[in-house]
């Protein structure tokens, strides 16, 4: 087989297949997990501890599964095994109290560590091929249709089954509908690895720079930029259950805002993607789309002050946004790794990235769950705080890589 720009189009489109069916299944859960736990009796500080607890582990974990991937080359292994945990998902349907129900969230952000830092690595060779902005944005966008899907699995079944508040066994028939899609994932995922067993090949004709044995200055500040900028990003688990438990809209209704989220998300990612790109290109320097990340900080400070009121206008326009700002994490932050680390110690790169993301999550997270019934102004202050407080040192990153 040839490893050439033609192949390369293809296996980032077979990803993304892949990532699109993992999607329906896990983000559609992650549309109704807030609400589902709040039915099993599980309260705000609870639920914030449940989301932040999943998202460090999924994000922690990543440092040391990076690490053995780029030790032992098994990119596919790891690939594989952090997919099957994903029929953690469909088990959902088998919980009835929110103990049991939280343990399942957690191993599927356990799974999704394991698989990532192997997955983006795979990805990031064959992006090589086509300019990392574009490649991960175009993987991003089909990512992204599995991400509406999965909401409005559940939205359509809620829709069905009629008006009212929704009980314990209604969620449970969405998340069993998950069982199929699993089955359907492992197969894509098979078909693809037996298709291209060595996406290595697609970075290796490239000739390599960078000093491969390290990490450099500007990947270290990259990571404090990350860690700052996604403390203030709240999660949708998060805002679902602030629409539930406050009334403002209906139970259907919260996985249909969550889509529509995902939809602004799959979008901007092939926009964000190509501008990205063209940085890079105009000024002749691979770092140089790190530009395009100021976006990140400025628009992320403006959903938390519109998604936590009780105006669905206000809080419509703060979905929108929060999908444009998702679309850009899933983009070109994960781009900027692959521009900035070499293919030797990508994988190790991808693990303390997600690492440093997962644990600003982790304690954004505990810190909204823990304000949210205290003071929703205090809330928005701090997590506005820390959006400004990253704009200094991207500021100095992109200074750091106009010297290289």
């Amino acid at each position: 087989m040839k490893f050439d720009k033609k192949s390369a189009i293809r296996f980032i489109i077979l990803l993304g297949i892949i990532s699109l069916l993992g999607d329906v299944m896990y983000e559609g859960a992650r549309s109704v997990n807030g609400p589902y736990l709040k039915i099993l009796g599980a309260n705000a500080v609870v639920v914030g501890f449940i989301v932040g607890l999943g998202e460090l582990l999924g994000y922690g974990i990543r440092i040391v599964s990076g690490y053995f991937t780029d030790k032992t080359k098994a990119y596919w292994l790891f690939t594989i095994i952090g997919y099957g945990v994903l029929i953690t998902v469909p088990l959902l349907s088998l919980t009835g109290v929110w103990q049991f129900a939280a343990l399942f969230m957690i191993l599927e952000r356990i799974g999704k560590a394991i698989r990532s830092p192997a997955k983006d690595t795979i990805l990031s060779q064959a992006t090589k091929q086509v300019g990392t902005g574009f490649g991960f944005g175009l993987h991003e966008f089909f990512d992204q249709i599995g991400a509406v899907i999965g909401p409005l699995i559940f939205a359509s079944l809620f829709y069905f089954i009629g008006s009212g508040s929704k009980s314990t066994a209604d969620y449970q028939k969405g998340y069993s509908i998950y069982f199929y899609v699993f089955i359907l994932l492992m197969a894509a995922v098979f078909f693809t690895y037996f298709l291209f067993k060595n996406p290595e090949k697609f970075e290796t004709a490239k000739p390599q720079t960078e000093d491969e044995d390290k990490l450099s200055r500007t990947f270290w500040l990259y990571t404090v930029f990350t860690f700052l900028a996604t403390f203030g990003f709240v999660s949708f688990v998060l805002i679902g259950y602030h629409l539930k438990q406050n009334n403002i809209i209906s139970d259907s209704a919260i996985p249909l805002f969550y889509a529509i989220a995902m939809g602004v998300d799959a979008v901007i990612s092939l926009v964000i993607g190509k501008i990205y790109d063209n940085l890079k290109k105009k000024r002749n320097n691979e770092q140089e789309g790190l530009l395009a990340l100021f976006i990140i900080p400025i628009l992320t400070a403006i959903i938390p002050a519109l998604v936590f009121s009780s105006n669905v206008i206000l809080i419509f326009i703060a979905v929108f946004i929060w999908g444009v700002v998702m679309g850009t994490h899933e983009t070109i932050m994960k781009a900027a790794i692959a521009d900035i680390t070499s293919m030797k110690k990508r994988a190790t790169g991808y693990g303390i990235f997600n690492t440093a993301y997962g644990l600003s999550v982790f304690i954004g997270s505990i810190v909204i769950g823990l304000l949210y019934d205290y003071s929703i102004t205090l809330l928005i202050i701090i997590l506005i705080f820390f959006e400004i407080l990253s704009i200094p040192v991207l500021y100095k990153l992109t200074k750091e890589v106009k010297k290289t």
